[in-house]
């Protein structure tokens, strides 16, 4: 497709600007959020978003599958959801023979609304699509399109009657991003687009062979031993009670991250480094990505929750050492 990596990795600059810039046409602010989001389709890694309703959670993820030229599914979860409803089902058909329906799961990019709100059978069923990327029915296996990217969304309010994921399932998530309320600018210019006749058109910036070289030229991407170091050790010093544990860790948390945090952290730097155009990631790329990937992977202890201290001070804390 390109001629060496270093064309390729310049010409994914240049399709991240386009993309940013379609996006923009749709979305006011949140440029943190969209650069992570966009990061983890390179990264084939999936996204939780948290936030309260009507912050374009859900517009957001249709926007980037049409500027990213990608079919587009998306799941409203409730309670009396079934697996089937997701995956797909069998049927007869006219000639009696059992026929598989396939369900919205078979699209490039899914919007799983509300995950929280669907018993852990429904869950478990997305989230093994999400990790071996093919779905098995009556001892058939069918694999999914590629590129293959899940976003969830889940409400911080409203706790009421959910069936929250549990650690294990949240560690499928590559990024925890969290959505905050615009500015006081922003929400001006979003009533002004959102309450006029004018309809924004969002351009295809690329296609799926494109995405799929992007995302292997980010698997290329050389990294320095100093950077997995500093990984690791991050990583490694977030378990409390072991040896290379921080004190922070020790006296606030309850549980720390496993093995697929550091595999994540090293993946999102080296994506993180190509889009800010350098050609290989440095400690500052690891620090930039820490805070979604740890989020959801550290749970507080008591004593945390007690003095007021959040997981995201902990994470900086962690990661200036």
């Amino acid at each position: 497709m390109y001629q060496s990596d270093v064309e390729g990795a310049k010409a994914l600059v240049q399709r991240y600007d386009m993309l940013k810039k379609e996006i923009s046409k749709v979305i006011v602010g949140q440029e943190d959020v969209i650069h992570n989001t966009i990061l983890s389709v390179f990264c084939r890694g999936h996204v939780l978003l948290v936030g309260v309703p009507g912050l374009a959670k859900t517009l957001l993820v249709s926007t980037i599958g049409r500027a990213l030229g990608l079919s587009f599914s998306r799941v409203q979860f409730t309670p009396d959801l079934m697996p089937s409803d997701i995956i797909g089902t069998e049927i007869l058909d006219d000639m009696r023979q059992f026929k598989f329906v396939k369900g919205p799961i078979f699209s490039n990019v899914i919007l799983a609304d509300e995950i929280n709100r669907t018993p852990p059978k429904t869950q478990a069923a997305l989230l093994e699509a999400m990790q071996e990327r093919h779905v098995t029915v009556s001892g058939k296996t069918y694999k999914l399109e590629e590129p293959f990217f899940v976003l969830a969304t889940q409400n911080p309010i409203e706790q009421e009657g959910t069936y929250p994921l549990p650690e294990a399932q949240l560690d499928r998530f590559m990024f925890n991003l969290m959505l905050d309320y615009p500015s006081y600018e922003e929400e001006i210019m979003v009533v002004k687009n959102t309450t006029s006749d004018k309809i924004n058109d969002v351009n295809n910036v690329m296609t799926a062979e494109e995405i799929m070289y992007f995302q292997n030229l980010v698997r290329r991407v050389p990294v320095p031993d100093n950077v997995y170091e500093y990984a690791v050790s991050l990583v490694s010093s977030t378990r409390p009670n072991t040896e290379r544990a921080h004190e922070w860790s020790n006296r606030y948390l309850s549980w720390g991250a496993g093995p697929r945090a550091s595999q994540y952290l090293i993946i999102g730097a080296k994506g993180n480094a190509l889009l800010r155009g350098k050609f290989s990631p440095d400690i500052e790329d690891v620090q930039e990505v820490a805070l979604p990937i740890l989020r959801h992977r550290l749970v507080r202890n008591y004593t945390a929750e007690a003095e007021g201290v959040s997981i995201e001070k902990i994470i900086k804390e962690l990661s200036s050492k």
